[in-house]
C-alpha cells in the first residue's frame, strides 16, 4: 500500500456460518474510518476468499466466524501459503479461548471477541498495515 492509497480490507463470513450482522457492522466501521472494504457476505469458502483477496489485492482479511468450524479458517491460512499470498488475517466472533489460541498458532494475526470496540479494530488494522 502506498501512502496515497486507502487501506483495503476484505470482510467475509466463512463456511456455512449465516451470522452476518457483525461482519456488516465491522464493514461499516472500517468504511467510516476511510478504509476501502470488499464485503463478500456469507457462505464463502476459503477458496473463494483467497481468490477474491488476491484479485482485489487487499491489505487485510477479516473473517467472521460463529459456527465453530475453525477448520475452514485453517484451510484459508493454508491456501494463502500455497498461493504465496501473505496479508494479516483477523477473525471476529464468539470464539472460545482454546480455539482462539489454536487459530493464532496457525497464523491468524488477531482475534476480536464480542464487545470489541470499533476503535480497537480500526486501530489494529492501521497499526499492522503501517508496519
Amino acid at each position: 500500500m502506498s501512502n496515497n492509497q486507502r487501506i483495503k480490507v476484505l470482510v467475509s463470513v466463512i463456511g456455512l456460518d449465516g451470522h452476518f450482522t457483525g461482519a456488516e457492522i465491522v464493514s461499516r466501521y472500517l468504511m467510516d474510518a476511510g478504509m476501502e472494504v470488499v464485503y463478500l457476505g456469507i457462505y464463502q469458502t476459503p477458496e473463494m476468499i483467497v481468490s477474491a483477496a488476491i484479485q482485489e489485492n487487499v491489505d487485510v482479511i477479516g473473517i467472521s466466524s460463529h459456527a465453530a468450524n475453525y477448520e475452514q479458517i485453517n484451510l484459508l491460512m493454508e491456501l494463502m501459503k500455497k498461493n504465496n499470498f501473505s496479508v494479516p488475517v483477523m477473525c471476529g466472533g464468539s470464539i472460545p479461548p482454546q480455539d482462539a489460541e489454536a487459530l493464532i498458532k496457525k497464523g491468524v494475526s488477531k482475534i476480536f471477541l464480542p464487545h470489541s470496540t470499533s476503535e480497537s479494530i480500526v486501530d489494529y488494522i492501521v497499526s499492522i498495515v503501517k508496519k
